[in-house]
């Protein structure tokens, strides 16, 4: 008989991290943890209140299926057990650490990966002031790629130069969070183009982004907030370059790896994102890095303090987790 625990765990961040909508100064986890007799199983989510989420309504749901998962709920049929979403990543990263730890084999053999290197992540600057935003990023200029978050009422473009003039040599990802309207997106999309931003991730809200089909895009597009899981995907063909892939938007490692295979088939390249979580979210979402033409894992960074045992970064090179963190 195995043995579900949930908890509900606070990290606090440092500093403030700031985007269009709104700002936090901790992180809140559910903790999904699964015993069964000597092996345990670990998963994390990130309740987000966009997606109308609370840490306690996502506890609730994993606690719904406390009859399931103690019977043996294998992660094929949780998948049609619950919708995707916060709940089902913790609960489908708890049974692939689970699986992992019971059969010997990592997560990242099961999931086809005969290698798995580090990578490097983007780190992130959160919104402020231009003058902030550019002391932020100077700080951070010797980090390979920083992804830059925008989306203020005004002063945007200011931001967009600022941040490029202080981390003269860093790749640089605009990040919106759907703060740009019709209005303004062509005016910040030249400004991005002109100081040499990689990509713009999700400009516009996901309800009004079929207005990208109208516009020149002289940077790529990358899709966040409009992109779920595959059922959410056909939509966004011509509108988007990219696609954002977090695990608690899809449900977990299985969702995500089966809309991994379907985004590159539909010739979308990738990122591999993250909410603000601890080294245990990082973890699954670790698989999916060296498919990734971006990774943005940096969640642990931005901590003043992780889990432990947690990944090991240096700098901005993360190392795939040991067994003792996940898979």
């Amino acid at each position: 008989m195995r043995q579900l625990t949930v908890s509900i765990d606070r990290f606090p961040i440092a500093g403030k991290f700031t985007i269009a909508r709104g700002s936090r100064t901790e992180a809140v986890v559910v903790t999904a943890r699964i015993v069964d007799g000597a092996a345990v199983g670990h998963g994390e989510c990130v309740p987000y209140p966009r997606y109308g989420e609370t840490v306690e309504g996502v506890a609730a749901a994993i606690e719904a299926i406390r009859p399931q998962i103690e019977a043996g709920l294998t992660r094929e049929a949780l998948q049609s057990l619950m919708p995707a979403g916060a709940a089902r990543n913790a609960v489908d990263c708890a049974l692939w650490d689970l699986d992992a730890k019971l059969s010997g084999i990592r997560a990242h053999v099961t999931a086809g990966l005969t290698r798995w290197p580090p990578v490097t992540t983007a780190y992130t600057i959160s919104l402020d002031t231009p003058e902030g935003m550019a002391e932020a990023a100077a700080k951070a200029s010797e980090r390979p790629i920083l992804k830059v978050k925008f989306g203020a009422p005004d002063g945007d473009i200011e931001r967009i130069r600022a941040v490029r003039r202080a981390a003269p040599q860093a790749t640089l990802i605009a990040d919106a969070n759907e703060g740009w309207t019709e209005a303004n997106i062509e005016q910040h999309l030249t400004a991005c183009a002109e100081a040499g931003y990689a990509l713009v991730e999700q400009p516009l809200p996901a309800k009004e982004d079929g207005y990208l089909s109208r516009i020149s895009r002289p940077v790529p597009i990358l899709a966040d907030e409009s992109v779920h899981d595959r059922a959410s995907l056909d939509r966004l063909v011509g509108l988007y370059d990219l696609v954002n892939i977090k695990l608690d938007k899809t449900g977990g490692l299985t969702e995500a790896l089966a809309l991994a295979d379907a985004a590159e088939a539909k010739g979308f390249s990738i990122m591999i994102g993250c909410m603000v979580g601890t080294s245990l979210a990082m973890a699954p979402a670790m698989v999916l890095a060296p498919r990734s033409r971006f990774v943005d894992l940096d969640g642990p960074l931005l901590l003043a303090k992780d889990r432990e045992p947690g990944l090991r970064y240096e700098g901005s090179i993360v190392y795939p987790p040991e067994p003792a963190l996940w898979g």
